[in-house]
């Protein structure tokens, strides 16, 4: 039989798991209790907390607004609030300038609600969002070399855009976005015959061929085409490709009977960003 003094000892071992257990959930609620008073929304229903998140946004509270709509998708994931409020979410995330954020949230509401009524607006600003950013990469990084930059943003609004008119050609967000998209296109040719030109000026002859040439295959019909002919041209020309050099100057006294590039390389001097302006 065990002796009363290892007896004695089991006794103040469970007497002390009990204690610490019973501290433990005293402070857990605690704890609990002091969060809840310290939460201004603690207690609100779903319809109230997309109600004051919404009142957030129009007043231009964007860091409390999503703020709202995260406690109320955690709160009640299943009601049409939340359903809501993962799509209201994304445009506060893209005007608290959290891009990254904000496409995150538009690409998880297209995946759960791909026949949702409003899912077009979703693809919409995906596109949005991508086109901002891609402006705010020039702004921010105008005294770089765009051959050093990756259009992925441009890219990336681009097939936003394409998504959205071609599975939804009668929203109402199309022809914004058709618009956009035309301004895009024109944008990455240029960006491809402005790596040309840094190509050409460094003797890289066959990369700048090739890049001139991809952006003809790719963005044609677009104003950058005749740069993009003429510097195929000349790269041919150096390279002592005549047949080839010959053919691109045939198909640009076609369609450019007026282009300086047929009498010669045309040195390109204007700051790249204005490139992408053109129409």
């Amino acid at each position: 039989m065990p002796s009363i003094v290892r007896i004695v000892r089991i006794v103040r071992i469970v007497r002390s798991v009990a204690l610490a257990t019973a501290l433990l959930l005293s402070g857990c609620t605690w704890l609990q209790n002091l969060q809840s008073d310290n939460d201004e929304t603690a207690g609100w229903s779903a319809q109230r907390l997309y109600t004051e998140a919404k009142g957030a946004m129009s007043e231009g509270s964007w860091a409390t607004a999503v703020k709202y709509f995260e406690k109320l998708e955690a709160r009640y994931p299943f009601g049409r609030y939340a359903q809501q409020a993962q799509l209201e979410i994304a445009y506060a995330y893209y005007r608290d300038n959290e891009p990254a954020s904000a496409i995150a949230a538009c690409d998880r509401f297209i995946k759960l609600h791909p026949n949702h009524p409003t899912v077009d607006y979703a693809y919409y600003l995906k596109g949005v969002v991508n086109f901002y950013e891609d402006q705010n990469i020039l702004t921010r990084f105008a005294a770089q070399d765009p051959s050093e930059r990756d259009p992925r943003s441009a890219r990336d609004s681009f097939l936003a855009f394409k998504e959205l008119s071609t599975r939804y050609p009668e929203s109402k967000y199309t022809p914004d976005a058709l618009a956009r998209m035309k301004y895009l296109v024109n944008s990455l040719a240029w960006h491809e015959v402005h790596v040309a030109h840094w190509y050409m000026r460094r003797g890289a002859y066959v990369a700048a061929a090739n890049r001139a040439a991809y952006a003809v295959k790719t963005y044609p019909e677009t104003p950058a085409t005749e740069e993009a002919l003429g510097l195929m041209a000349q790269a041919y020309a150096r390279m002592g490709l005549d047949d080839l050099r010959d053919d691109a100057l045939r198909v640009l006294r076609t369609n450019f009977p007026q282009s300086p590039w047929l009498k010669g390389y045309v040195s390109r001097r204007d700051p790249w960003w204005k490139l992408w302006g053109r129409d």
